[in-house]
């Protein structure tokens, strides 16, 4: 004998009625808060890797999933092409992805295509700098470098001074050379006053004698 189910008070069924599509309407709407597309904006490079923002396009917030975006690029004459690589996530916020190879320098036109978890599109336009190399350091060995005037820069050995010139011997002064000349001059005086006295007494005593005689 089979028994059939006992059919629920009619509260209840109409309850449980009520509750299914409001279930229904909160799981859809937590499904799709964020939208159903990714918002992808190409914010230039670093170091030569592709940046980019991924946020949902409803509401801004950041994917917290891992993103499945492939990049591609092409030089502005098209003769040159880059990837495709694969969006990593980046250091600079939540919504900051970059790629892991790097751009050589150059104007590209870098396009993102995102699959996962939702559709996006982006296309930018990226100048990698080129970068001058570091200048070489000068090794603690290398030679100083010539002076000017081609002298070498190492100090050389000073020259003994100059010996000084011999002093001159004083020049004999006007008043040591009149002295002489007058000290000659009494000499010469004296000589001839006693020849003139010898003379004189010699004259005398000749006369002395004549008168005797």
């Amino acid at each position: 004998m089979t028994t059939r189910p006992r059919p629920l008070p009619f509260p209840a069924a109409l309850g449980l009625a009520l509750l299914l599509p409001v279930q229904a309407v909160a799981l859809a709407g937590a499904a799709h808060a964020h939208g159903d597309t990714l918002k992808v904006v190409i914010t230039g490079q670093q170091a030569g890797k592709v940046t980019a923002d991924v946020t949902w396009e409803n509401d801004g917030d950041p994917v917290e999933e891992a993103v499945a975006a492939t990049v591609n690029a092409v030089s502005a004459d098209g003769s040159r092409t880059a990837g495709p690589w694969r969006l990593v996530r980046g250091t600079g916020g939540a919504a900051t992805w970059t790629t892991a190879e790097t751009l050589p320098p150059g104007t590209w036109t870098v396009t993102v295509d995102a699959g996962f978890p939702s559709l996006g599109h982006a296309q930018q336009e990226v100048a990698v700098p080129v970068v001058d190399p570091a200048p070489p350091t000068a090794s603690s060995g290398a030679s100083p470098a010539p002076s000017p005037s081609g002298a070498p820069a190492t100090a050389t050995a000073s020259a003994p001074p100059a010996s000084a010139p011999p002093a001159a011997s004083p020049a004999t002064s006007p008043d040591s050379d009149s002295d002489s000349d007058d000290a000659g001059w009494w000499t010469t005086a004296g000589v001839a006053g006693i020849a003139l006295a010898g003379a004189a007494a010699g004259i005398l005593l000749r006369r002395r004698r004549l008168r005797r005689l």
